[in-house]
C-alpha cells in the first residue's frame, strides 16, 4: 500500500458525496468534486485543519472517536468503516496469521461433494487453490483459470461470460480492497494489485476509487458458450483452520432453467474429460 492510503481513502469517499446527500446547502460553482474538507470537518465536529492534516498524511493515529465521526460524516457502510479503522491502525490486528495456500484433503472432498454446484477455494488475492469438476466446466471459456481478478480484467472471455461485466469488475476490486485492509503485508496481494494496475487501465481506475465491499452472497448472471444463460447465486464461506481461504459456491434454484443448464454443462464436461482421457 502507499504511504498515505488513509488520505487517499478519505478523499475518494469525500468526492462521492454531494452537499445535499448530507443535508448541506450548496452555493455557486464548486472547484472540487464532492464535499469540501471544511464541510467534512463540520459534519464530523472537528477542527478543519486537523481533518486536512489527516488527508495529507501529516496527522497519524487518530482516535477511535474521530474515526467514528468521520465514517458517519462520510456515510460509510460497515465494510468501509472497518477498512477506515484498519488503515488508521486503530482496529485490533492481533497476531493475524498469513493466508494458507494449501487446501486440505477434507476440503477437497467437500468440493467434490457439491455435485450440483460449482465450488472452488480462493485465497485473499483471488487465486484459485482448488475447484470441483462443475467449477472447471463453468470457467472453461477462460484461457487459464488461475486468478479471478486477472481473468475478469485481462481475459477477453470475461466480457461475454459476465453479462454484467462492469458490476463483476467492481465487485472484484472492492473485494481486493477489503482484503488489503485485513492483510496489508500479504506479498501475493500486493504483487497482484501492482500487476493489474499496470496492465489494465480499467482496474487502475476502479482501484483508485477506494470502494470496499465484502459480499458473502449475491447473484451472478453468466453466459456460457455451451449452455447459454445462467442465473446463479453465489455464497462465500470462510474456511476455519485455513486463514485467508474462502469457499465459494455457485448454485441455481432447484428445478429452474439455470439448474438444468448447469447439470447439462456438468454432463458435457464429464463426457469431454472421458474422451480426452481415452485419446491419451
Amino acid at each position: 500500500m502507499t504511504s498515505n492510503d488513509l488520505g487517499d481513502f478519505l478523499r475518494a469517499h469525500r468526492a462521492r458525496l454531494r452537499p445535499d446527500d448530507v443535508g448541506l446547502a450548496s452555493y455557486g460553482a464548486r472547484r472540487v468534486a464532492g464535499l469540501r474538507r471544511e464541510e467534512v470537518a463540520v459534519l464530523a465536529g472537528m477542527n478543519s485543519d486537523y481533518y486536512a492534516r489527516l488527508e495529507q498524511g501529516r496527522e497519524r493515529g487518530p482516535s477511535a472517536q474521530i474515526l467514528e465521526a468521520i465514517s458517519s460524516a462520510l456515510l460509510m457502510d460497515d465494510a468501509a468503516r472497518e477498512h477506515l479503522f484498519r488503515l488508521a491502525g486503530t482496529a485490533p490486528e492481533g497476531e493475524r496469521p498469513q493466508p494458507r495456500e494449501a487446501v486440505s484433503t477434507a476440503l477437497r472432498q467437500l468440493l467434490d461433494g457439491h455435485a450440483n454446484a460449482a465450488a472452488f477455494v480462493l485465497n485473499p488475492a483471488n487465486d484459485f487453490l482448488a475447484s470441483n469438476a462443475l467449477a472447471d466446466a463453468l470457467f472453461s471459456p477462460f484461457e487459464t483459470v488461475d486468478n479471478m481478478a486477472r481473468m475478469t480484467f485481462l481475459d477477453p472471455a470475461a466480457r461475454s461470460f459476465f453479462t454484467r461485466w462492469d458490476r463483476a469488475a467492481k465487485a472484484v476490486v472492492a473485494g481486493l480492497r477489503h482484503a488489503t485492509g485485513l492483510d496489508p503485508h500479504y506479498a501475493r496481494l500486493q504483487e497482484l494489485v501492482a500487476s493489474l494496475a499496470e496492465e489494465s487501465e480499467e482496474f487502475a481506475a476502479l482501484w483508485s476509487s477506494h470502494t470496499v465491499h465484502e459480499k458473502s452472497r449475491d447473484g451472478k448472471e453468466l453466459l456460457h458458450p455451451d449452455v447459454g444463460h445462467l442465473d446463479l447465486t453465489y455464497q462465500t464461506f470462510d474456511v476455519r483452520g485455513a486463514p485467508g481461504q474462502q469457499l465459494v459456491v455457485y448454485h441455481a434454484v432447484p428445478g429452474s432453467t439455470s439448474a438444468q443448464a448447469l447439470a447439462l454443462l456438468g454432463s458435457l464436461h464429464a463426457t469431454r474429460s472421458r474422451e480426452n482421457a481415452s485419446e491419451r
